[in-house]
């Protein structure tokens, strides 16, 4: 699975391993990237500061930094500050809106591999399909129906096999009950993950089922529980289908805990606000 990793995982960047005497506590790398990231041309320092935190981590859990994915979550930012990141050596961005995307990528260059991680409605699936050619991956799969249509799309196209994640809610059925008002759904349930990891790998031919992914709480946090949760699904997922558990990835941890996701398995962590700054978005 991890086959030639430093060019597949977009992570490792010369000089940016930290020397035991170089370590800095996990508040004062929280502060020091929020505050670089706010600072015209500072993205890059942010990103390598991440990707430091990510080694350490790593190392700390006996893994190697090769084994995690870094996706350099680009929401609401401007294409320079992408580029700012890119040219630090980086290939591996995402994004939450498809409008966004589809503007975004064809300002960058072509060789960016793109991961789609928001909620992704029927209807827009050919405009992203169709508009980025460069899609690596759509990390929320969250029900047969838009799995089917990502399939048939695929096809329709004339794209190679998309990868893909099936999307699971750990938050909790108290949670889920929350955000059936407010929000839309977050992803299946646990026990309903196993039956539509089933049904991608087995029914939709033009998707290559590459593992799991949650986002944890409606406020983005996540707790040991939340990925104790995926982990367990991995586990019967991997049983069902009859892979090796190293076949299956584990997309968890965002910028407030993306070392405690590394800690307890992570393979894909999403890092945005660390690396860019805030949030910005339009008032209405």
């Amino acid at each position: 699975m991890y086959a030639n990793v430093e060019s597949r995982w977009n992570l490792p960047i010369h000089g940016t391993r930290t020397q035991p005497s170089q370590h800095i506590s996990h508040k004062a790398h929280k502060m020091e990237a929020a505050t670089s990231a706010a600072v015209d041309g500072a993205a890059a320092g942010a990103f390598r500061s991440v990707v430091r935190r990510i080694h350490q981590a790593a190392e700390s859990a006996g893994r190697g930094p090769h084994q995690i994915r870094l996706v350099a979550v680009s929401k609401t930012k401007p294409v320079s500050l992408v580029r700012q990141v890119y040219d630090a050596g980086h290939r591996c961005f995402g994004e939450n809106y498809v409008q966004e995307l589809i503007d975004k990528a064809p300002q960058l260059p072509e060789d960016i591999e793109w991961h789609f991680i928001g909620n992704l409605q029927s209807n827009k699936v050919k405009p992203l399909l169709a508009g980025v050619p460069n899609l690596a991956m759509v990390e929320s799969v969250d029900d047969e129906k838009i799995a089917n249509r990502l399939d048939r799309m695929v096809e329709s196209l004339g794209r190679k096999p998309l990868k893909v994640f099936v999307q699971v809610n750990t938050s909790g059925e108290e949670c889920e009950w929350i955000a059936s008002l407010l929000f839309s759904k977050n992803g299946v349930e646990p026990s309903e993950c196993m039956e539509l990891a089933k049904h991608v790998s087995e029914r939709c031919l033009n998707l290559e089922f590459c593992g799991l992914m949650t986002i944890g709480m409606l406020d983005y946090s996540s707790t040991p529980e939340n990925f104790k949760t995926l982990a367990n699904c991995r586990s019967e997922v991997c049983k069902a289908l009859g892979i090796e558990e190293e076949q299956c990835e584990l997309s968890m941890g965002m910028s407030n805990d993306f070392e405690q996701a590394i800690e307890m398995g992570s393979t894909n962590v999403r890092v945005g606000s660390v690396i860019f700054g805030a949030r910005e978005y339009a008032k209405k």
